[in-house]
């Protein structure tokens, strides 16, 4: 019998309503085999008695006895296939946590290969072969295996979600499209799951440019702290070269200035280490979205991919980056403060670290020409945007509201809202003048009132030999010589506007502690002609580099 059985094939023994090994299995009159428990119950619950089989009807219910023959042959079945299985779950793997198990193995879990959407249920490589061999079963739909296929059918109406409401924007069934979304937008799952999955293609392609931004920010904030660490070991050389020259009764200064460069640079370290905290911080959350979305892009589940796509493409909230940087404190000045006490006694030392700060401040030089736009009615700019001065007539302009109406003004068409910039303006010739820099905002109409409270910060000559730094109050400045060239230097982030004697090396004035807030445009004034001895025009210089 052994041998026999051998020659039969696995769908003669198995039950045709529970698709397992027969169980007490019984015939009909019509001479079908079912499980005695599977055929009896399906009796209880449908009326009349009719084959499951050939749908043979039976006008009252049939006796059924167990068919010893198709027993032991299904016995001794059933001992050959637990053999096999138990053979082949010995190269099988177990599920483990976060894998779907086999519905069908009793016992040991072994993990599932596929799921089947019309079963409901899950399948090991030995319980999924009768949906790869029997001909009834191959027409079912198999997809990875996928944990809840409940959760697959739709709660009202019992059937498989298989299209995809646009209106709604969620999963139906075909009864759905009849009831409750009537007259919507309803494509197959197939076509939605394309449609989402490029634009998790897009999404996942917008999260990386935004980790490259961020990187290349990073890179950006680490080469900011090298400058900062050069300008922070130059200014020191320089502050040692100075204070080694005194007696040790200065020593206590020349620490000061150091700790107080020092702390600047841990300000600033300290500054670059949050940004690039924060940074690494969203790298790290953008690299855990890219899995995520990466993951579901290659999903073949239709439904998880839909129901999960809502919330994974939306991108973590993260921070705009791009006006973001770390500019290098500025230590323009802290030797002179240092050892303006000592002026006498360090005059020569004075003159050669105002050559080096002159020479540092110009590697931050700008192309700056006028706006004619700005320009006051009796101004006379040159073609190329170099010089202006005042003329005899009021030309016949459009008042703008950029245009100065009541004084010698004109602006530079250039504006700064970050870093560090410097210019130079030739003043030779002339016996009054404004120069310096404004706030975009200020009132360009009527009267004007230059210092900082109005957003000007400015110097200017009055009367050949009265300088002056228009602060609050003004500034009477005490300078050695008449300046024939002035640079004007300004680092938005540290507050400074500072003026320079070009020809002397010498520092005018500086203006220190400001809050800018919008934009600043260079500002110029070659102030009324005074009778023609102030007709020389103010003309902006190139840099040239002091060596």
């Amino acid at each position: 019998m052994s041998a026999a059985s051998c020659l039969l094939t696995e769908d003669q023994f198995l039950c045709s309503i529970c698709l397992d090994v027969f169980t007490d299995p019984v015939s009909t009159p019509c001479g079908h085999n079912f499980c005695k428990t599977c055929i009896t119950q399906h009796w209880n619950v449908n009326v009349p008695y009719q084959c499951p089989n050939c749908k043979e009807v039976f006008n009252t219910r049939p006796e059924l006895r167990v068919n010893t023959f198709i027993s032991e042959m299904a016995a001794q079945f059933r001992q050959s296939a637990q053999q096999k299985a138990s053979s082949s779950s010995s190269e099988q793997q177990a599920a483990k946590p976060g894998e779907v198990p086999c519905d069908v193995c009793t016992g040991t879990k072994l993990k599932a290969l596929k799921s089947c959407l019309v079963c409901l249920d899950s399948y090991c490589e030995t319980h999924l072969e009768p949906h790869l061999t029997r001909s009834g079963l191959k027409r079912h739909q198999l997809i990875d295996p996928v944990e809840n296929l409940e959760g697959r059918m739709c709660t009202k109406h019992d059937k498989l979600l298989e299209l995809f409401c646009k209106t709604d924007q969620m999963c139906v069934c075909m009864l759905c499209t009849i009831s409750d979304h009537k007259n919507h937008d309803v494509v197959p799952l197939e076509e939605e799951y394309e449609g989402k999955k490029a634009e998790l293609g897009k999404t996942e392609a917008e999260i990386q440019q935004m980790i490259q931004k961020r990187r290349v920010k990073i890179q950006e904030i680490k080469h900011s702290v090298e400058i900062s660490e050069e300008d922070a070991d130059r200014e020191i050389a320089d502050g040692v070269q100075v204070f080694t020259a005194l007696m040790e009764s200065v020593e206590r200064r020349m620490n000061e200035l150091i700790d107080t460069i020092k702390e600047k640079q841990r300000k600033t370290e300290k500054q670059a280490e949050g940004f690039i905290k924060e940074l690494e911080q969203e790298i790290s959350e953008l690299k855990k979205r890219s899995t995520e979305v990466e993951q579901l892009s290659r999903s073949e589940d239709h439904l998880h991919l839909l129901q999960s796509f809502r919330t994974l493409n939306t991108a973590p909230p993260t921070k705009d980056w791009t006006g973001v940087r770390v500019s290098p404190p500025s230590h323009e000045g802290t030797v002179r403060r240092a050892v303006n006490q000592l002026e006498e006694t360090l005059s020569e030392q004075m003159k050669k670290l105002f050559e080096v700060e002159l020479k540092r401040v110009q590697q931050s030089a700008v192309d700056v020409t006028l706006d004619p736009d700005t320009a006051y009615p009796n101004l006379i700019l040159s073609d190329d945007g170099k010089q202006v001065k005042l003329g005899d007539v009021t030309k016949n302009l459009p008042d703008n509201p950029e245009r100065f109406d009541t004084g010698p003004v004109v602006l530079a068409k250039q504006s700064f809202t970050s870093g560090r910039f410097y210019y130079e303006v030739q003043v030779k010739g002339k016996t009054r003048w404004f120069l310096g820099v404004a706030r975009e905002s200020i009132n360009r109409k009527g009267e004007i009132t230059a210092s900082p409270q109005k957003g000007y910060w400015t110097i200017c000559l009055r009367n050949k030999n009265q300088y002056r730094a228009l602060a609050d109050p003004s500034v009477r400045l005490s300078l050695k010589s008449q300046p024939q060239k002035v640079g004007v230097f300004v680092d938005y982030e540290e507050g400074l506007v500072s003026f320079y004697d070009v020809d002397a090396a010498a520092l005018i004035y500086s203006f220190t502690g400001c809050c800018f807030t919008e934009k600043l445009y260079p500002f110029f004034s070659p102030c009324y002609n005074h009778r023609g001895k102030n007709s020389a025009p103010l003309i902006i210089s190139p840099v040239n580099h002091t060596e």
